[in-house]
Parts: structure tokens; C-alpha cells; sequence
């Protein structure tokens, strides 16, 4: 049994928590903030609650897994709800598209009837590459841990090397296989889900809108942070001690390894092993004394940071007849929105999407809906880029995503009883990601997956999970992240 602190109870870091408490280590888990669940928030005002984090869950089968290996099941514990139709789509020509849940017929009728030209036949051919590619890398890739030599590893493995592709980007893929640009303007989305520009990031991101589709899109009545709430739970129940409003200030190394972490008020805390659940560029640059942390730090500022987010939270009379649970506004020119975020600049035409859940909990009654309004934006970096602090810069941008959401066909401006508006620069304040960024590197690159930090760092004791490590952001792929970790902490 190892005494372990986990640094940040992110989701991350409390699935982490939960595994090696039921591994029978002792486990202390300090965040820095006065709650746990990370970017996994909740904001409440008058009787409305929104989630500021992830609006569904997909690959449903790795929470699935942290809760049987730690007590009783996660159906015991939540419901899951699928979200039916996944996404609705609208483009600037003024097509409109239901995508169903978990359906490749039905995704495929709902296409080729919105967009004609085979457009069904096209995406259910790219979703048959795809899969090849979730083959190729689901267990020696997103299930392991990533070492050092593993490019070699993968260069030696021709075919699989074929399938996944790492010289072609998501654009050409999209290219290669789909003749309607609209539906590559509904692939370049998925880029985003790692912070990333589908010009530049790897086509083995076409597994993320396979996943979706293939294992569906679920919510969680209540909304989703009811399910780091039930994680949160199930880690005290294994014994682990969850310690909010600890600020780790330091990862403390004796004798070649870490030997526990000193909080901001000085107080010491013993480990024999470090999980780090905080940004990786944070760990390295600020906790982590030494030659192994400024290593690490030159591998990070060679991968591009992902981009950020700028979230409305819409308090609004009234109902929307016909309303999905997601809606997409796509612009005219999706390039200009991607030149302008990863240039440093909020984007004049950007992508709108809108999370509006049908969840009495949500609301205070039936005549009024709560939405969380998410655009791309740029990192917070004054004085290199954008800062979000700017006096005016939030206000005045958020004008301009409800101006253009109502260009778009959803016009609220006349029902907003309030709005609360959320900068990177909160989300920086917030979690202690640099710039705001939500997935620490982006995807960026045919390398980018090995810039990202391993698991187990080069300090002997000190293992990372979440975002910012491999395998990546995401709620499914931080679940993967714990559970590569719990291993290796087991083999340390």
C-alpha cells in the first residue's frame, strides 16, 4: 500500500482517486478550489443551473469501468439519457440537418435528405475508414500509457501506420472522402474537440465523431456535473480524503523521487507517489523544481495550446418550440474563425453552438430556459495576444455572439432576463490552465500526440493524468487517463 496525493480533483484526478482507493493505497486528493470537478463546473442563479463544462458524454463504457472496479455500477448510481437527435445543424446557406443518435441509417437517411448528393452514402464510407482507425489505436494508443520510443513502435506496425495516417490531416481526410463541403465543415467540428485546427491535426481524430456516433451521446438528468458529483462520491467511499481549498504549491523530490507535495500555507503532505491532475504546463512550470521539469517544459512549448472557450449562460422567458438539446450555427467562412483563434484574436464570424437541455432541474418552471452558448475563442495572453480582461472586451464581445445568433435564426436579445458571460481568462482564474486553455496542447501537427506529457513522468513517483496528458481531453479520454495511471502506480 502507497500513501499518494492527487493534485486537483478535476475529473481526473477523482477517477484516479476512486481506483487507487479501491487498489487499498492511502489517497489524499487537494484541490485548490472550494469545490471539486474541474472544468466539469455548475453555475446556479434564481432558480437556473447550467453546466460550464462538457453537455454530454460519449464512450460511455469508460465511467462505466471506474465505477464497477470501485463499488457498485454507474447505472446504480445515474441515469444516462441518450440525446436524441445528437446535434442539430444549421449552415450559412441556410440548410438544416437533424443527426440522430446512434444510428449510422439513420444519420445517413437524415443527410442525404438535407444535403442531397449522396451525402449519406459519403459520411457512412468516412465512418468505415474511421473505425479502421479506432481499431488501430484504441488499445495500443488510448488504452496505454505513451513511452518514450513509441513512434518508432507504431512506424514499425505498416499497416496500422496506413490506417491511422499521421502525414494526412482531419481537412484532407474529410477531403478524400466527402464530396459536400458542408459535411467537411461537419467534420472540421470534431477538431475542436480537442482545442484543435482541422487543417493541421492528425486524421486519426476521425475516432471522435465514430465514437460518438457508434456508442452514442448520452446527458445525465440534472445535468452532467451530477456525474463528477457521483465520482466525487465514490472516491470518499473507497477511502480516499478529499481536501478542497488546498492549494498545492510545490511537488516535493528527495533522493531522486517525489516525497509528497507543500502546500501554500506550508503545510507538507507525504506521499509516496504524485498524481497530477493540473495542467501539465503548471505541474512542470511551477510545482516541479529541476532539470526533468525544464525538459519537459521545451517539449510542451513545442506543441500549439489548445484553444480556449467564450461562454454566455442565457437566462431566458419564454420557451423555443422545436429546440434540440445541441445546435450548431456554422458560418459562412469556417478558415477565418480558425486564423483568427489560433492567431491569437476572437473571431468576428466564429462558430455558435448552444446547449439547451429539455431538464426541469435545469429551470425554475416550465416558462423559461436555461442555455449555455459556447463560441472558439483565443487563449488569454495580454500583451501577445488577446486579453480578456480588456475593460468592455467581454460585454462587447458578447453583444456580438447575440447578434449573431440571431442572424443565424435564434434570436433571444428580447428574452434575456440576465447573462452571465465566462472569458478564458475566468477559466484560467478558475482552474489553473494556462491562457484558459481547455485541453493543454492542442492536436496540432503529425507529432502532437507525443508532445503531449506521458503519464509517468521522468521523476520517479510522479504520474499525470487528465487533459493535458495522454491520451487527451475529453471526458472519455481523462477516464483513460486515471485508468492507465492506476496501473502504472500499480507496477511502480
Amino acid at each position: 500500500m502507497a500513501r499518494v496525493v492527487v493534485i486537483g480533483a478535476g475529473m481526473g484526478g477523482l477517477s484516479a482517486a476512486a481506483r487507487l482507493g479501491a487498489l487499498r493505497h492511502e489517497v489524499t486528493v487537494c484541490e485548490q478550489a472550494p469545490v471539486v470537478g474541474g472544468k466539469l463546473g455548475r453555475f446556479e442563479r434564481d432558480g437556473f443551473a447550467f453546466d460550464t463544462g462538457p453537455s454530454l458524454l460519449t464512450l460511455p463504457a469508460v465511467y462505466r469501468d471506474t465505477f464497477f472496479k470501485t463499488g457498485a455500477p454507474l447505472e446504480d448510481v445515474l441515469d444516462l439519457v441518450p440525446v436524441d437527435p445528437a446535434f442539430h445543424y444549421r449552415f450559412a446557406d441556410g440548410t438544416e440537418v437533424d443527426v440522430p443518435n446512434a444510428s449510422r441509417s439513420g444519420v445517413r437517411a437524415a443527410l442525404d435528405s438535407a444535403l442531397g448528393n449522396g451525402a449519406g452514402g459519403d459520411w457512412e464510407a468516412f465512418l468505415d475508414v474511421a473505425h479502421r482507425i479506432w481499431q488501430a489505436t484504441r488499445g495500443p494508443f488510448l488504452e496505454s500509457p505513451l513511452e518514450r520510443g513509441d513512434l518508432v513502435r507504431l512506424s514499425r506496425r505498416v499497416g496500422d501506420l496506413r490506417t491511422i495516417a499521421p502525414w494526412r490531416s482531419l481537412r484532407g481526410l474529410g477531403r478524400r472522402h466527402l464530396r459536400d463541403p458542408r459535411l467537411r465543415m461537419l467534420l472540421d467540428r470534431y477538431a475542436t474537440y480537442t482545442g484543435s485546427d482541422p487543417r493541421r491535426a492528425p486524421a486519426a481524430l476521425a475516432v471522435v465523431p465514430y465514437v460518438e456516433q457508434a456508442f452514442g451521446a448520452w446527458y445525465v438528468p440534472g445535468g452532467l456535473r451530477r456525474l463528477g458529483d457521483a465520482l466525487h462520491e465514490r472516491a470518499l467511499a473507497t477511502g480516499a480524503a478529499v481536501r478542497t481549498g488546498a492549494d498545492v504549491a510545490e511537488v516535493l523530490v528527495e533522493g531522486g523521487r517525489v516525497a509528497g507535495v507543500r502546500l501554500a500555507d506550508g503545510e507538507r503532505v507525504p506521499a509516496d507517489v504524485v498524481v497530477a491532475n493540473a495542467d501539465a504546463s503548471h505541474l512542470y512550470a511551477d510545482l516541479l523544481r529541476g532539470p526533468e521539469a525544464r525538459r519537459e517544459l521545451r517539449r510542451l512549448r513545442r506543441a500549439t495550446p489548445s484553444l480556449s472557450g467564450f461562454v454566455l449562460l442565457l437566462a431566458l422567458r419564454g420557451r423555443t418550440p422545436g429546440l434540440a438539446h445541441h445546435t450548431v450555427l456554422f458560418p459562412e467562412r469556417y478558415d477565418a474563425e480558425f486564423d483568427a483563434v489560433f492567431g491569437g484574436h476572437p473571431a468576428d464570424d466564429p462558430t455558435v453552438y448552444v446547449s439547451a437541455p429539455d431538464d426541469p432541474a435545469l429551470r425554475p418552471d416550465d416558462e423559461h430556459e436555461a442555455w449555455f452558448v459556447l463560441v472558439n475563442a483565443p487563449r488569454h495572453e495580454p500583451g501577445a495576444g488577446t486579453d480578456w480582461d480588456s475593460p468592455g472586451l467581454a460585454d462587447a464581445y458578447a453583444d456580438r455572439v447575440l447578434a449573431l445568433m440571431a442572424e443565424r435564426g435564434l434570436d433571444v436579445r428580447d428574452r434575456v432576463l440576465w447573462r452571465e458571460v465566462r472569458t478564458p481568462a475566468d477559466l484560467e482564474r478558475e482552474t489553473r490552465s494556462p491562457g484558459g486553455s481547455i485541453y493543454g496542447t492542442s492536436s496540432n501537427g503529425p507529432r502532437a500526440a507525443f508532445l503531449r506529457p506521458a503519464n509517468r513522468s521522468p521523476v520517479p513517483g510522479l504520474f499525470l493524468v487528465g487533459g493535458s496528458a495522454h491520451p487527451g481531453g475529453g471526458l472519455p479520454l481523462v477516464g483513460l487517463s486515471a485508468a492507465i495511471v492506476a496501473e502504472l502506480v500499480g507496477k511502480a
